[in-house]
């Protein structure tokens, strides 16, 4: 009785020299069970002295749920967990996380759990106390327990994905970034609890579709989750092009296929399958539509594989922007590079089942936050679903192996639950899943493998996403400024080879003589190689001189002169003469192409007779005479061939190849025309 009564009395003290005002400044939910434990018997074994008053509050709950006194849940996280994590330091936080994450695995056996005020409280309360866990952490102004209480990223990411359907290791940073764009990176529980409405609200649709009749005669065999139906409403089509043939109809994405369904009078007909599990060489990716074939509006995608013949584009008409071709563009990639990871490291069994329900609940979570979606905060598809944010990450393809090396076990630091027995939760299990049980990402005190790789991932990506946003910075309108640009990038590099021109030219005889004996002696004693190394060791000295020298000061910005501007009309003819001068290479190209396909077929006898006379020559000198002194004669012949001595013998000889070369026809073409007939249906 006497320590119950201390216990009681340092509540009571806290509350009277105003430790807790922070508490207590608005009824809350805190306020009551603050109370509560303050009139406790038990209040002894209901108070962890190194926790904060929040993260106890917490804890009770999760005691309450877990059916066991609160000592005795510290009892047990003594005995389960090792020295590391049972560190003083950090003893408070590891504690709380462990009764947080053994709590959430019980509160999510049973169903309904997603529309249960309660759990959408206390998910978020967990968050709150895992920012402020230990007895020496009191909240500040900024982070009251109130109405208004927010948390940051870092607690998001420790609670939010020990429910798989809430959150995933590997894109829980941007769920947090998009539900908190308009706060200030902290997320507020109006803001959380609306996120876990939209979940459940697609939870239920997911089941209803999933459960109707809708397509089951190709998805029985499978069991097949549909996961997206759209073009049932007349205001919003979905339009399938194929050759010059376009139908409106129905557009199902199940977790192994799309499905279309052309409308015709008042019906729909058999669906057209295209599959996504299979090793097609599927590729799907946007691509613009129009009249008659015009490619005007982007608001369509682009489905082909080796099963068809010819391939197909889905268009989704919207008003204003593409973003209903975007979302579902997203979709149907991340099940394609699902089935792609399965295949890749021969995923089988209850893993196979596990990575499909990853990517389902990654869908889910992509429509509660598309519900929510402004036009102040748009939603980018591709970074807020696994797979297809692992295609974009650098280290994308390290996440994946980690994910797939992953060993599923049990232990006693271990914390959340997988997709699988989520899903039997949820009540949309197909299978044996449901006696599945199977612990998820997250792990008490440390991170877990996958967490590592994808922590290492996003430092990466946030460096190469500053490198871009100079890219972007730095990119200028208009042919004329654009190039303008390039001829001062490109000075340093214009000027060197002007001067080599100048040497191999003889313009200054004393120059060109000492530039050839040099190198001339450089090969003959075998040193280019060191000469190659030593330039490459000049220019790394070269940039570690220009930082030292550069400590603290900004970089130089490039100063180009932009040229006068040019109107529409000179623009475009400007691009007609480089489209022509492009044309004239490559005619140049083609020809010299033909003509040596006339010299090696002896089409003309007598130059062949020429040419392959020249080759014999240039044989036996190569086999006969040591590599090195076939360079140095080389060389000097290059070097040499415009010195005063040599200059009319050259001109000479190239005016006798260029004859030569001239006269030589070039191998007949013919241009065939394929007719092709185009399908009419």
């Amino acid at each position: 009785m006497a320590a119950v009564s201390k216990t009681r009395n340092m509540i009571e003290g806290f509350v009277r020299d105003g430790s807790f005002k922070w508490l207590l400044k608005n009824r809350n939910p805190f306020h009551e069970e603050f109370e509560e434990m303050k009139a406790s018997p038990s209040a002894e074994r209901n108070w962890i002295y190194e926790l904060s008053p929040v993260a106890n509050i917490v804890v009770r709950r999760c005691s309450k749920i877990l059916k066991i006194p609160t000592d005795q849940l510290q009892e047990n996280f003594n005995g389960e967990a090792i020295d590391a994590i049972k560190d003083p330091s950090c003893y408070a936080r590891n504690f709380l996380e462990y009764s947080c994450f053994r709590a959430l695995s019980v509160s999510t056996q049973g169903s309904g759990y997603m529309e249960d005020k309660k759990f959408r409280r206390l998910t978020f309360d967990m968050m709150l106390a895992w920012e402020v866990p230990d007895a020496a952490s009191l909240p500040t102004n900024t982070m009251d327990i109130d109405e208004d209480a927010s948390v940051g990223v870092e607690a998001f990411s420790r609670i939010a994905p020990a429910v798989p359907i809430i959150a995933d290791v590997i894109v829980n940073d941007y769920i947090f970034e998009f539900l908190t764009a308009s706060t200030g990176g902290r997320l507020q529980f109006t803001t959380f609890e609306k996120y876990l409405t939209g979940l459940e609200r697609a939870v239920r649709k997911l089941k209803s579709q999933s459960e109707s009749s809708l397509l089951s005669p190709q998805r029985s065999e499978r069991g097949e989750r549909v996961l997206e139906v759209d073009g049932t409403v007349t205001t919003q089509p979905v339009l399938q092009h194929v050759g010059i043939s376009t139908w409106p109809g129905r557009l199902t994405l199940t977790d192994h296929a799309m499905y279309f369904e052309a409308l015709r009078v008042v019906s729909y007909v058999k669906p057209t399958v295209y599959e996504l599990a299979d090793d097609l060489k599927q590729m799907v990716k946007p691509e613009l539509t129009g009249p008659w074939g015009t490619r005007l509006f982007d608001k369509a995608f682009l489905y082909k594989s080796v099963s068809l013949s010819e391939a197909v584009v889905m268009e989704l008409p919207e008003l204003k922007g593409h973003s209903r071709r975007d979302y579902w563009l997203a979709i149907i990639r991340e099940i394609l590079y699902a089935h792609r990871f399965i295949r890749k490291f021969q995923i089988t069994g209850v893993e196979r089942e596990e990575t499909l329900l990853r990517t389902v609940f990654g869908i889910i979570r992509m429509q509660s936050l598309k519900d929510m979606m402004t036009s102040a905060t748009p939603l980018c598809f591709e970074t807020g679903l696994m797979f297809n944010a692992c295609d974009q990450l650098p280290g994308g393809d390290r996440i994946l192996e980690t994910l797939a090396t992953t060993q599923i076990s049990k232990s006693a630091a271990s914390g959340g639950m997988s997709a699988t027995a989520m899903a039997s939760s949820l009540g949309f299990v197909f299978g044996k899943t449901s006696e599945i049980n199977i612990v998820g990402d997250v792990s008490v005190g440390e991170l877990t493998p996958l967490e590592r790789a994808v922590k290492e991932s996003r430092s990466t990506y946030k460096m190469v996403a500053n490198a871009q946003a100079t890219v972007d910075g730095v990119k200028v309108q208009g042919i004329d400024t654009n190039l303008a640009v390039m001829k001062e990038l490109l000075f340093p590099v214009t000027e060197l080879g002007n001067r080599l021109v100048k040497l191999f030219y003889w313009e200054e005889p004393v120059k060109s003589l000492t530039f050839c004996l040099v190198f001339t002696y450089v090969v003959y004693r075998g040193w280019f190689s060191y000469v190659v190394g030593l330039v490459f060791a000049f220019i790394a000295l070269f940039i570690v001189i220009t930082r030292w020298c550069s400590r603290g000061r900004e970089v130089d910005e490039f100063r180009v002169i932009t040229p006068p501007p040019m109107n529409t009309m000179e623009q475009l003819l400007a691009i007609q003469n480089a489209i022509s001068q492009a044309e004239e290479l490559i005619q140049d190209a083609n020809i010299f192409l033909l003509k040596l396909r006339g010299l090696l077929l002896s089409i003309f006898p007598q130059a062949s007779d020429r040419f392959a006379i020249a080759l014999v020559i240039m044989g036996v000198f190569v086999a006969v005479v040591p590599m090195r002194y076939v360079i140095l004669v080389v060389l000097l012949e290059e070097l040499t061939k415009y010195s005063p001595m040599r200059r009319s013998s050259t001109e000479r000889w190239n005016r006798r190849l260029r004859e030569w070369w001239f006269s030589i026809p070039a191998a007949p073409v013919v241009l065939e025309k394929v007719n092709e007939e185009k399908k009419k249906k």
